[in-house]
């Protein structure tokens, strides 16, 4: 199939501010680029101003190169006005990492996503385990080598690590909430596919789209099939989520990314996300016309080499493709003696 046309996009603000520095994008409204220990290097945390603090929206990772970061914020940016308000869009590290730290500081609520919440929960659960039975045969259903099974145990449980102790309750939010923030309202947006229960924020006074990883300006945001799910159909999730902000977001709506600058043109880059995905399962489709296994297929999705470190995201993407797929009916999924999941066309 052709490859979708690249969308026209736009970025009003032309400079990259320096990493733990507040940059203004709106009345009331801030950028803060949050250095990330690993991954992308930095993540866009969003500081909104109220009349008696701040509202913070996403924290970066529990490390020390984060909170170091957050220490300047308060010291040289909030002064004597304090956090009254932390929102978490989704439950990865990068977001979740310090929000029980910054709620603690400050004695205050933590507001996410029931979903959100619960999965964090429950993957922090997993620190310092050895890795469960069906995650063993998760990674073999996907034709992991042996060396590549040795690594996965060595990082099984890390996620808790990145992330500071959680507060033992949280201020739910729902698709449609209203919260009025710094005298204006924002309204919450729920996006799935990332992650199940993503939290996005519209302001239509002042056009602004608080996207988190739903939408992202430079990459398609990782869509991928996970261990304690394995059967999940995330893409199918994300497709439809794209669509609806298609219709849902203005035109010129500026969009506020966890990653990346700040763009307007929302509507052209959902259509091309969906396109291109559309476009992958399309030669899915075709590879499968004989039997494949999970690492078949990453060069026809990614059209590059895997590198080890990047294998787990790879592999739950390449699922994520797979089981819609096998959802749609137009794949068939088998296994082999050695319990390797192998993929064909139903007819």
């Amino acid at each position: 199939m052709t490859r979708p046309r690249r969308p026209q996009m736009t970025y009003p603000f032309s400079h990259e501010p320096e990493l733990g520095r507040p940059d203004k994008v709106a009345e009331g409204v801030y950028r803060c680029r949050i250095p990330l220990e690993f991954g992308p290097p930095y993540i866009n945390s969003w500081l909104l101003e109220e009349d008696d603090g701040w509202t913070v929206i996403d924290t970066g990772m529990g490390t020390k190169i984060s909170s170091d970061a957050w220490r300047g914020v308060f010291k040289d940016f909030f002064g004597d006005r304090p956090v009254i308000r932390v929102i978490v869009t989704h439950m990865h590290p990068d977001h979740i990492g310090l929000a029980g730290w910054i709620c603690r500081k400050w004695n205050i609520p933590l507001h996410m996503s029931q979903v959100e919440y619960l999965t964090a929960r429950t993957l922090v659960a997993d620190t310092h385990h050895d890795v469960p039975d069906e995650a063993m045969r998760f990674i073999r259903a996907a034709a992991y080598t042996d060396e590549q099974v040795d690594s996965y145990r060595a990082i099984f449980g890390k996620f808790g690590s990145f992330i500071r102790s959680l507060p033992q309750a949280y201020s739910r939010l729902r698709h449609g909430d209203r919260l009025t923030i710094g005298g204006v309202e924002w309204i919450v947006v729920i996006g799935r596919g990332h992650s199940p229960e993503h939290v996005c924020l519209h302001c239509p006074d002042k056009n602004l789209f608080i996207a988190g990883d739903q939408l992202l300006p430079e990459i398609s945001s990782n869509i991928s099939v996970w261990p304690y799910e394995p059967d999940a159909n995330p893409l199918d999730d994300w497709l439809v989520s794209c669509a609806r902000l298609k219709d849902y977001l203005p035109e010129e709506v500026l969009v506020l990314p966890a990653h990346g600058n700040p763009f307007t043109g929302a509507k052209e880059r959902l259509a091309y996300l969906i396109a291109d995905h559309e476009d992958n399962l399309a030669n899915l489709r075709e590879l499968c016309r004989t039997p494949v296994r999970v690492p078949d297929c990453f060069a026809t999705l990614f059209k590059k080499e895997i590198p080890d470190d990047k294998l787990n995201m790879a592999a739950g993407e390449t699922i994520a493709h797979l089981n819609y797929l096998i959802h749609d009916g137009s794949v068939i999924r088998e296994t082999d003696g050695n319990g390797v999941h192998l993929y064909r066309r139903a007819d």
